[in-house]
Protein backbone atom coordinates (compact mmCIF):
# COMPACT_ATOMS: atom_id res chain seq x y z
CA UNK A 1 0.00 0.00 0.00
CA UNK A 2 1.39 3.25 -0.90
CA UNK A 3 1.93 6.27 1.22
CA UNK A 4 0.53 9.39 1.10
CA UNK A 5 3.35 10.84 -1.44
CA UNK A 6 2.60 8.65 -3.94
CA UNK A 7 -1.46 9.36 -3.77
CA UNK A 8 -0.28 12.83 -4.61
CA UNK A 9 1.96 12.26 -7.57
CA UNK A 10 -0.69 10.12 -8.86
CA UNK A 11 -3.07 12.60 -9.01
CA UNK A 12 -1.22 15.67 -9.76
CA UNK A 13 0.75 14.55 -12.63
CA UNK A 14 4.02 16.56 -13.63
CA UNK A 15 4.08 19.33 -15.70
CA UNK A 16 4.46 18.47 -19.46
CA UNK A 17 8.16 19.12 -20.77
CA UNK A 18 8.53 22.40 -23.49
CA UNK A 19 11.45 24.08 -25.32
CA UNK A 20 12.02 27.57 -24.82
CA UNK A 21 10.50 28.61 -27.89
CA UNK A 22 7.16 26.99 -26.35
CA UNK A 23 7.46 28.54 -23.31
CA UNK A 24 7.94 32.21 -25.13
CA UNK A 25 5.05 31.68 -27.22
CA UNK A 26 3.21 30.15 -23.97
CA UNK A 27 3.29 32.51 -21.81
CA UNK A 28 1.08 35.10 -24.13
CA UNK A 29 -1.75 32.37 -23.20
CA UNK A 30 -1.18 29.94 -20.61
CA UNK A 31 1.80 31.18 -18.45
CA UNK A 32 0.01 29.35 -15.38
CA UNK A 33 1.70 26.57 -17.30
CA UNK A 34 5.31 27.63 -18.13
CA UNK A 35 5.58 28.92 -14.53
CA UNK A 36 4.42 25.18 -13.45
CA UNK A 37 6.87 23.59 -15.71
CA UNK A 38 9.73 26.12 -14.62
CA UNK A 39 9.79 26.13 -11.17
CA UNK A 40 13.07 24.43 -10.40
CA UNK A 41 14.08 28.30 -11.49
CA UNK A 42 16.35 27.37 -14.01
CA UNK A 43 16.60 31.08 -15.63
CA UNK A 44 19.80 31.28 -17.79
CA UNK A 45 18.97 29.96 -20.85
CA UNK A 46 15.50 31.87 -20.81
CA UNK A 47 17.16 35.22 -19.74
CA UNK A 48 19.98 34.68 -22.78
CA UNK A 49 17.30 34.07 -25.09
CA UNK A 50 15.54 36.87 -24.36
CA UNK A 51 18.38 39.41 -24.16
CA UNK A 52 19.10 38.17 -27.91
CA UNK A 53 15.67 38.37 -29.34
CA UNK A 54 16.02 42.07 -27.57
CA UNK A 55 18.99 43.13 -29.01
CA UNK A 56 17.92 41.66 -32.15
CA UNK A 57 14.86 44.13 -32.42
CA UNK A 58 16.39 46.92 -30.99
CA UNK A 59 18.61 46.75 -34.24
CA UNK A 60 15.51 46.39 -35.99
CA UNK A 61 13.46 48.97 -35.08
CA UNK A 62 16.41 51.57 -34.29
CA UNK A 63 15.85 53.83 -37.59
CA UNK A 64 12.00 54.23 -36.97
CA UNK A 65 12.81 55.07 -33.19
CA UNK A 66 15.55 57.60 -34.22
CA UNK A 67 13.38 60.52 -34.16
CA UNK A 68 12.48 59.89 -30.70
CA UNK A 69 15.93 59.48 -29.93
CA UNK A 70 17.03 62.70 -31.61
CA UNK A 71 13.94 64.44 -29.72
CA UNK A 72 15.05 63.06 -26.23
CA UNK A 73 18.49 63.87 -27.05
CA UNK A 74 17.68 67.55 -28.12
CA UNK A 75 15.83 67.85 -24.40
CA UNK A 76 18.37 66.39 -22.42
CA UNK A 77 21.32 68.71 -24.23
CA UNK A 78 18.98 71.99 -23.57
CA UNK A 79 18.47 70.99 -20.01
CA UNK A 80 22.12 70.23 -19.30
CA UNK A 81 23.12 74.09 -20.77
CA UNK A 82 20.37 75.78 -18.93
CA UNK A 83 22.11 74.57 -15.65
CA UNK A 84 25.85 74.85 -16.74
CA UNK A 85 25.53 77.39 -19.52
CA UNK A 86 29.70 76.87 -20.16
CA UNK A 87 29.87 73.59 -21.22
CA UNK A 88 30.95 72.25 -23.97
CA UNK A 89 28.20 70.91 -26.79
CA UNK A 90 30.86 69.16 -28.94
CA UNK A 91 31.76 67.36 -26.27
CA UNK A 92 27.81 66.58 -26.03
CA UNK A 93 27.87 65.60 -29.07
CA UNK A 94 30.69 63.14 -28.93
CA UNK A 95 29.44 61.83 -25.98
CA UNK A 96 25.74 60.53 -27.53
CA UNK A 97 28.05 59.33 -30.59
CA UNK A 98 30.00 57.05 -27.89
CA UNK A 99 26.17 56.25 -26.39
CA UNK A 100 24.75 55.49 -29.62
CA UNK A 101 27.74 53.38 -30.40
CA UNK A 102 26.89 51.28 -27.25
CA UNK A 103 23.09 51.35 -27.13
CA UNK A 104 23.61 47.67 -27.73
CA UNK A 105 24.81 46.66 -24.80
CA UNK A 106 23.35 49.70 -22.54
CA UNK A 107 20.22 47.85 -23.64
CA UNK A 108 21.29 44.32 -22.69
CA UNK A 109 22.27 45.23 -19.42
CA UNK A 110 19.53 47.48 -18.40
CA UNK A 111 17.45 44.49 -19.16
CA UNK A 112 19.53 42.23 -17.51
CA UNK A 113 19.81 44.18 -14.50
CA UNK A 114 15.57 44.85 -14.65
CA UNK A 115 15.13 41.05 -14.29
CA UNK A 116 17.30 40.54 -11.59
CA UNK A 117 16.43 43.70 -9.20
CA UNK A 118 12.54 42.68 -10.33
CA UNK A 119 12.84 39.03 -9.21
CA UNK A 120 14.73 39.89 -5.93
CA UNK A 121 12.31 42.55 -4.95
CA UNK A 122 9.39 39.84 -5.88
CA UNK A 123 11.23 37.40 -3.65
CA UNK A 124 11.51 39.19 -0.92
CA UNK A 125 8.32 40.61 -0.72
CA UNK A 126 6.92 37.40 -1.86
CA UNK A 127 8.55 36.01 1.99
CA UNK A 128 6.35 38.45 4.05
CA UNK A 129 3.33 36.31 2.81
CA UNK A 130 5.18 33.04 2.97
CA UNK A 131 5.48 32.40 -0.68
CA UNK A 132 7.90 29.39 -0.98
CA UNK A 133 10.01 30.18 -4.02
CA UNK A 134 13.36 30.11 -4.06
CA UNK A 135 15.79 33.53 -5.32
CA UNK A 136 16.51 31.57 -8.64
CA UNK A 137 12.62 30.36 -8.71
CA UNK A 138 11.53 34.80 -8.66
CA UNK A 139 14.00 35.55 -11.04
CA UNK A 140 12.57 33.03 -13.41
CA UNK A 141 9.39 34.44 -12.78
CA UNK A 142 10.25 38.01 -13.57
CA UNK A 143 12.36 36.68 -16.76
CA UNK A 144 9.44 34.89 -18.43
CA UNK A 145 6.76 38.34 -17.31
CA UNK A 146 9.39 40.49 -19.63
CA UNK A 147 8.59 38.49 -22.34
CA UNK A 148 5.85 40.43 -23.88
CA UNK A 149 7.97 44.06 -23.60
CA UNK A 150 9.01 42.05 -26.62
CA UNK A 151 5.73 42.82 -28.25
CA UNK A 152 6.02 46.58 -27.01
CA UNK A 153 9.26 46.57 -28.65
CA UNK A 154 7.70 46.40 -32.16
CA UNK A 155 4.20 48.08 -30.82
CA UNK A 156 6.36 51.31 -30.39
CA UNK A 157 8.17 50.86 -33.76
CA UNK A 158 5.27 50.27 -35.84
CA UNK A 159 3.30 53.27 -34.16
CA UNK A 160 7.17 55.17 -35.14
CA UNK A 161 6.67 54.59 -38.43
CA UNK A 162 3.17 56.20 -39.01
CA UNK A 163 3.01 59.12 -36.73
CA UNK A 164 3.87 62.15 -38.04
CA UNK A 165 7.83 63.25 -36.65
CA UNK A 166 6.31 66.64 -35.15
CA UNK A 167 5.10 64.33 -32.84
CA UNK A 168 7.50 61.72 -31.85
CA UNK A 169 8.92 64.32 -29.89
CA UNK A 170 9.41 61.79 -26.15
CA UNK A 171 10.10 57.87 -25.60
CA UNK A 172 6.53 58.09 -24.17
CA UNK A 173 5.22 59.54 -27.11
CA UNK A 174 4.69 55.84 -28.19
CA UNK A 175 3.49 54.40 -24.97
CA UNK A 176 0.20 52.94 -24.22
CA UNK A 177 0.37 54.79 -21.04
CA UNK A 178 -0.94 57.82 -19.22
CA UNK A 179 2.48 59.88 -19.99
CA UNK A 180 1.49 60.22 -23.71
CA UNK A 181 -0.88 62.75 -23.19
CA UNK A 182 1.67 65.15 -21.01
CA UNK A 183 3.91 67.92 -22.57
CA UNK A 184 7.68 66.55 -21.74
CA UNK A 185 8.42 69.81 -22.05
CA UNK A 186 5.61 71.38 -19.21
CA UNK A 187 4.71 68.70 -17.26
CA UNK A 188 6.52 67.10 -13.94
CA UNK A 189 9.49 65.08 -14.89
CA UNK A 190 7.93 63.35 -11.45
CA UNK A 191 4.51 62.85 -12.77
CA UNK A 192 5.56 61.78 -16.16
CA UNK A 193 8.04 58.93 -14.39
CA UNK A 194 4.75 57.83 -12.67
CA UNK A 195 2.25 58.45 -15.46
CA UNK A 196 4.69 56.59 -17.50
CA UNK A 197 4.17 53.30 -15.21
CA UNK A 198 0.24 52.95 -15.51
CA UNK A 199 0.98 51.11 -18.86
CA UNK A 200 -0.07 48.79 -21.25
CA UNK A 201 2.76 46.79 -20.90
CA UNK A 202 3.66 47.12 -17.68
CA UNK A 203 0.72 46.36 -15.89
CA UNK A 204 0.38 42.95 -18.59
CA UNK A 205 4.17 42.28 -17.04
CA UNK A 206 2.65 43.09 -13.13
CA UNK A 207 -0.25 40.17 -14.19
CA UNK A 208 2.11 37.86 -14.68
CA UNK A 209 4.47 38.60 -12.07
CA UNK A 210 1.61 37.80 -9.93
CA UNK A 211 0.46 34.79 -11.97
CA UNK A 212 3.98 33.29 -10.94
CA UNK A 213 4.17 33.94 -7.25
CA UNK A 214 1.37 32.42 -6.90
CA UNK A 215 2.02 28.99 -9.18
CA UNK A 216 5.74 29.20 -8.34
CA UNK A 217 4.98 30.30 -4.38
CA UNK A 218 2.19 28.38 -3.85
CA UNK A 219 0.52 31.95 -2.23
CA UNK A 220 -3.34 32.40 -2.51
CA UNK A 221 -3.79 34.97 -6.05
CA UNK A 222 -5.06 37.32 -3.59
CA UNK A 223 -1.69 37.94 -1.85
CA UNK A 224 -0.11 37.22 -5.11
CA UNK A 225 -1.94 40.20 -6.62
CA UNK A 226 -0.83 42.30 -3.33
CA UNK A 227 3.15 41.21 -4.06
CA UNK A 228 3.24 42.32 -7.63
CA UNK A 229 1.55 45.69 -7.15
CA UNK A 230 3.70 46.38 -4.32
CA UNK A 231 6.72 44.94 -7.00
CA UNK A 232 5.45 47.41 -9.15
CA UNK A 233 5.54 50.04 -6.68
CA UNK A 234 8.88 49.62 -6.03
CA UNK A 235 9.71 49.37 -9.40
CA UNK A 236 8.77 53.25 -10.35
CA UNK A 237 11.15 54.41 -7.28
CA UNK A 238 14.25 54.15 -10.04
CA UNK A 239 12.53 56.37 -12.48
CA UNK A 240 11.20 59.30 -9.32
CA UNK A 241 14.28 59.37 -8.06
CA UNK A 242 15.92 59.68 -11.87
CA UNK A 243 13.00 62.42 -12.31
CA UNK A 244 14.05 63.99 -8.96
CA UNK A 245 17.34 64.71 -9.38
CA UNK A 246 17.07 66.09 -12.95
CA UNK A 247 14.62 68.42 -11.75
Amino acid sequence: MGNDADAVKEVEPAPAKASLWEDFVDIFYAPSSVFARRSDGKFGLPLLLLIVIGVVLFFLTKNAMQPIMDAEFARQTAAAMRKNPSIDAERLAAGRGIFETLQPVFFAVFLTLGVFGTGLVLWLVGKLFDAKEAVAAAIMVATYSEVPRLVQVLVNAAQALFMSPEKLNAINSVGLNLARFMDPDRASPVMIALASRVDLFTIWVTVLLAIGIHVVGKIPKQQAAIVAAITWVVGSLPGVLGALRAG
